[in-house]
């Protein structure tokens, strides 16, 4: 694939005095396009650096700037699970130091905010630590060793979150191994609170279901967890691995079948 890059590095070797233009950017975006869908399957590691290899490979700075933008933008959108990290290595090592230019100040500071809530959840990190309460108070640190975890932080003024309430207890109710379910709620109404917790039912001997919050916001949970918005929704290994992050509900129960079909596995051997 880098053959591609040398055409574009050809393509965009022009003096800075003759710029590329808008049909040059659509070609050049064409290639991105193309070059990002060969290596969808590599790892994260080796899609950024590959990145590293695209924005470096060309001299001009709009031609750079434009590709730099182009692949932030791509992973930072990216419906392919865990390439989140690429967009924050393209920002951390491009444009975090202004070595290259976001388009305006508003986007470096939506760019700082997407980085800010995503770096500490991103697959295969450990699931950060809060010590959370409790409805009757009492303090609870969330996620434990041991058993796999569900993290659903939810608000009950939260429409879609109401929606997945109700999905996530048939998902859940299939785990065939130890799991225990956070049900996190992100709100400040107690009375719909204690609604919420009178349906949210599971009815699985695997399953524990723990219903916490922070009333006090005492905890940088948001920040850590990226709970810009609800719902939220992350799957811990036994050791606190992320295995899952920002799940829909369909992902959630496609993670529970192959966790089901590998302890099932086990058993048989």
């Amino acid at each position: 694939m880098r053959t591609l890059l040398i055409l574009l590095t050809l393509l965009f070797s022009a003096p800075a005095a003759s710029a590329p233009d808008s049909l040059a950017f659509a070609r050049l975006d064409t290639m991105l396009a193309n070059y990002t869908a060969a290596v969808n399957a590599e790892s994260t590691d080796v899609k950024s650096a590959e990145c590293d290899f695209l924005i470096s490979s060309v001299k001009d700075s709009l031609t750079m700037q434009h590709i730099a933008l182009w692949l932030y933008d791509h992973y930072k959108e990216s419906e392919l699970m865990g390439d989140e990290a690429v967009a924050i290595h393209v920002y951390d090592s491009w444009f975090k130091d202004g070595t290259i230019a976001m388009r305006s100040e508003f986007d470096k500071l939506d760019a700082d905010i997407f980085t800010t809530f995503n770096r500490s959840t991103l697959l295969g990190m450990t699931a950060p630590v809060v010590d959370l309460r409790t409805p009757c108070g009492r303090k609870i640190r969330i996620p434990q060793d041991g058993s796999h975890s569900v993290l659903f932080f939810f608000d009950t003024s939260c429409a879609k979150c109401q929606l997945e309430s109700k999905v996530l207890p048939g998902i859940i109710e299939k785990v065939q191994f130890p799991t225990k379910v956070y049900a996190v709620f992100c709100g400040h109404d107690k009375a719909q609170w204690r609604k919420f917790r009178r349906k949210f039912k599971v009815r699985n001997r695997n399953v524990g279901v723990i219903h916490a919050w922070d009333p006090e916001m005492e905890t940088d949970m948001l920040r850590l967890y990226g709970v810009i918005s609800t719902p939220r929704l992350y799957f811990t290994d036994t050791d606190g691995e992320i295995l899952g992050r920002r799940l829909e509900p369909e992902s959630l129960a496609e993670i529970i079948q192959y966790i089901n079909a590998y302890y099932g596995q086990k058993e048989k051997h």
